[in-house]
């Protein structure tokens, strides 16, 4: 009889390892090519993207050719900031190295692009740990989204503030909402992202009463690295987050000048600011965002200039760069994960 179990016993772990070997060498290829198909299909459907290429392309082999490559190193500047938290985040879960990092952001990237609001990025990024480490580095991932929005949020506020006192007059609004509603709405940001960073400084607190709530309470072990969290590495994720802000502002700011938009460099501090801030609150997908990043510039900067074609170009080009680029480096990186690593 016992020997009868040892050997049901061998054979299904025979089978299981089989089935891991499978797995760990079919998944990375199939995501590989569902997601290069999936960002191809989404360019092509984009309307505006053959023109702005030729323009993009133009600029780069026109004079300006120096700050397309420059808003390039930007982004390559940016994700490594970005990889360099992911560092911070895991180091008390899974230390790894900034290659290790820069490759499950990239991917994370990918995989995010095509989930709204990038909701699979975490999930991608975790999927690079050790087994056992992937759900708690999903749920340390909060942290660094949460110092992003925050940063995001808080300049965003302010330049908000200084949209209604400097750009518009009381007889202006933003694409059809009236200046006292975009002043109230100003007002409950500045409440929220207080209320956000006060929450963001006590992790350990907020995350002791969410623990009290039973169904949580069952799946605390996922969520108990969040309140291990000191001070030093919230300031330092939060500061990293302003200084990936500040790319952002720059490398838009390049691609207005490159494209002949012509605005105060204040000015475009504002009315970027308040489009990363709609863009961050907005549901999106993949497809719809450049649309309706198109939308937003021609709504935005329409209110201090008239070169509709250069906006939309402008928000395309940042498209191209900070996002399809990536994704499409990340979709390699995809190819390495695997799944089961325990033998």
């Amino acid at each position: 009889m016992i020997n009868q179990l040892q050997a049901y016993l061998y054979k299904k772990n025979r089978l299981t390892k089989r089935t891991k070997l499978l797995l760990n060498y079919l998944i990375g290829p199939i995501l590989f090519i569902w997601l290069s198909w999936s960002i191809y299909e989404q360019i092509r459907q984009q309307s505006d993207i053959k023109q702005s290429w030729e323009m993009i392309t133009e600029a780069f082999l026109g004079p300006q050719f120096l700050k397309i490559i420059l808003v390039v190193l930007l982004m390559l500047l940016n994700w490594g900031i970005e990889a360099r938290k992911w560092q911070i985040q895991l180091k008390g879960l899974q230390p790894i190295s900034f290659l290790f990092a820069f490759k499950s952001v990239l991917a994370g990237q990918s995989v995010g692009f095509n989930t709204v609001n990038r909701l699979g990025e975490p999930v991608a990024r975790a999927a690079f740990l050790s087994d056992g480490n992937r759900i708690q580095g999903v749920a340390l991932s909060i942290v660094g989204n949460m110092a992003q929005i925050i940063a995001t949020i808080l300049v965003s506020a302010f330049a908000l503030l200084y949209l209604r006192m400097d750009i518009l007059n009381e007889q202006q609004n933003i694409g059809g909402i009236p200046i006292e509603w975009i002043a109230a709405f100003n007002y409950l940001v500045f409440i929220g992202i207080s209320v956000f960073i006060l929450a963001y400084f006590k992790l350990k607190s907020l995350f002791g009463l969410i623990r009290k709530i039973p169904f949580v309470n069952k799946y605390q072990y996922y969520f108990e690295k969040l309140e291990s969290f000191q001070q030093k590495d919230l300031w330092q994720l939060l500061w990293l987050s302003f200084i990936r802000y500040g790319i952002f502002i720059v490398q838009y700011y390049l691609l207005l000048t490159v494209f002949n938009v012509t605005i105060q460099w204040l000015d475009a501090f504002a009315l970027i600011s308040v489009l990363l801030m709609l863009l961050s609150i907005i549901p999106t997908i993949a497809f719809a965002e450049l649309g309706i990043r198109g939308k937003l510039s021609l709504i935005l900067f329409g209110l201090v200039s008239n070169n509709m074609v250069g906006m939309v170009v402008a928000a395309a080009g940042i498209w191209l760069i900070n996002l399809i680029l990536p994704a499409i480096a990340g979709t390699l990186f995809i190819l390495g994960i695997q799944i089961f690593r325990n033998k």
